[in-house]
């Protein structure tokens, strides 16, 4: 069956709406992809659900409509504050130091029941990457902290104290490291662990590290212990979950995710959604469901292109996936542990 023929319509395409450059501290990205995914329009009401250095944000606002942002990020948010505090004319601009799992409550706050847009940057930002401080990065040596809200269990709290056994099942489970359970003994051995540094040696070392290799080993492992400090792919679904309820019939979820974990989430979520399911065989159709869609046919996933690529080389792992919303109702049991 061809994306015409579909019970659900082709795949959704956008024109890149044509809003003024707005200067920011980086780039974000797929940002072209995004805005086009997005398609924000002048008196329209968005929600950044990952604030950041506010690139998406600011790009959202030149567009004309008005942005709810939120971040868990003590950091980002004061950033937010200073930025916003400065513009004359005030932009329309309302920031909510929140988890983007929590943009219902946060929203209601204010008086907002419904938005024409959500969009989400899962995972770390550059902005928490370059400050060796945070503990993120393994690139420069720094506290071996990792929690993107500042609170609660650190990294280094989990990796001294936690079993070899539950190590292990993090460093597979969100790392997808084969070698976990060698790695989980390296440090074990090794208490207490510091800095990102001591830890990367850690790693390192148990899986036989050369200068000559492409990819430094230790990265699955951070992203692993990263993922399991901060609950995201929990966060996540609740997010995506949160954005369902928010958006008016015609506005769109659009999702920037980094890695296989994430994507495969937000691909799963819009297929549920959408009411189809996959055929048995990669050469039976996509077939629609018997459950009322509360999205359209969600899009292909859209990768950077090269010319991205050689600017941003973080932006080489990253998958955009969006879709519009239906007038069906929200489905209100959709939960992490659905």
């Amino acid at each position: 069956m061809s994306g015409a023929d579909s019970p659900l319509g082709p795949t959704p395409v956008s024109p890149t709406p044509v809003c003024p450059a707005a200067a920011a501290p980086h780039i974000p990205v797929l940002l072209d992809e995004v805005l086009a995914a997005l398609a924000p329009q002048p008196g329209d009401v968005v929600v950044d659900g990952t604030f950041g250095a506010g690139g998406y944000t600011r790009a959202i606002l030149g567009c004309g409509a008005q942005v709810h942002a939120f971040d868990r990020d003590p950091d980002a948010i004061a950033a937010g504050e200073t930025w916003l505090q400065a513009q004359t004319p005030r932009p329309p601009l309302t920031l909510h130091p929140r988890r983007f799992s929590e943009l219902v409550e946060g929203l209601a706050e204010v008086g907002v029941g419904q938005v024409q847009g959500v969009v989400f940057d899962i995972g770390v930002s550059s902005m928490q990457l370059d400050q060796a401080a945070r503990g993120f990065a393994f690139s420069s040596n720094g506290p071996l902290d990792m929690r993107m809200s500042q609170d609660g269990e650190s990294a280094a709290d989990f990796l001294n104290t936690a079993s070899e056994e539950a190590i292990a099942d993090v460093l597979y489970t969100y790392g997808e490291e084969r070698q976990s359970r060698r790695v989980a003994r390296a440090v074990v051995a090794a208490r207490p662990l510091v800095t990102t540094g001591d830890f990367a040696n850690v790693v390192r070392r148990a899986l036989g590290h050369k200068p000559h290799m492409p990819k430094d080993p230790a990265t699955r492992s951070f992203q692993a212990v990263r993922i399991h400090v901060n609950g995201e792919l929990d966060e996540l679904m609740a997010g995506l979950a949160a954005a369902e309820r928010v958006l008016a019939p015609g506005g769109r979820l659009v999702v920037v995710s980094f890695h296989s974990l994430e994507d495969r989430i937000v691909k799963q979520f819009l297929r549920d959604s959408s009411g189809t399911k996959a055929g048995g065989s990669r050469h039976l159709p996509v077939v629609a469901s018997a459950e009322q869609p509360v999205f359209g046919k969600p899009s292909a996933a859209i990768r950077p292109t090269p010319e991205e690529e050689a600017r941003n080389p973080r932006a080489r792992s990253a998958t955009l996936r969006w879709a519009v919303r239906t007038a069906a109702p929200a489905r209100l049991d959709r939960s992490p542990a659905a």
